[in-house]
């Protein structure tokens, strides 16, 4: 009992960490567009629990954990507050720097998604296919918002590192390696091919 408490509140600092980095880089992306301060705290709520309420909803977990406590709902509202007060610091953020974020809260969430997934005993491949929502959902919602394909769909190995990551991550749970450790190589695997797509201009091929 006692792993599975240190598991869950493992499970629950992992979700909080991804929500907090995708709320500030959210920010940054609503900033860059020229939204108003309602705008900018709009899209990043949106980047911050998209991905987690649709994960959620179909793990079976209604209302959404966002929607249901006030931990995940506080961190974003910190994040957003954070760039309603640093509005015009963050819009002249560097793009590496946003990138980093990016990987960083993709990596966060996508493990977050997959180890809930396993967690409602869904199958190997539905973990996979969560991370993928759980890190990339929130995201495709903010470009929908801003009139924009969902990078997700056209670039950067945005769904394909959160894929590789959780695969990562069950073969290593599948393997006998502790949940902490399953979740630091997913992560690590996630973020750093996110990374190197974005560095060496990696893509998926187009028709």
């Amino acid at each position: 009992m006692a792993g599975i408490g240190v598991h869950k509140r493992l499970l629950t600092l992992i979700d909080l960490a991804g929500t907090f980095v995708l709320a500030i880089h959210g920010a940054s992306v609503a900033a860059a567009a020229g939204l108003d301060l309602l705008g900018i705290v709009v899209i990043a709520l949106i980047s911050a629990m998209g991905g987690g309420i649709m994960r959620d909803l179909l793990v079976g977990e209604t209302p959404p954990e966002a929607l249901r406590g006030w931990p995940l709902l506080s961190v974003a509202l910190v994040g957003a507050a954070l760039a309603m007060l640093f509005a015009h610091q963050v819009e002249d953020i560097p793009e590496w720097p946003l990138i980093v974020i990016d990987a960083l809260g993709l990596s966060l969430l996508a493990v977050a998604a997959a180890e809930k997934a396993l967690e409602y005993k869904l199958t190997p491949i539905a973990a996979v296919l969560m991370a993928a929502i759980g890190g990339c959902g929130g995201g495709a919602l903010r470009d929908v918002l801003l009139n924009e394909v969902p990078a997700v769909l056209r670039t950067d190995f945005l769904a394909t590192a959160a894929i590789a990551g959780a695969a990562v991550l069950v073969i290593a749970r599948r393997s006998g390696l502790p949940p902490g450790w399953a979740a630091l190589a997913g992560g690590l695997t996630c973020g750093v091919l996110r990374l190197v797509a974005v560095w060496q201009g990696w893509q998926l091929p187009h028709l």
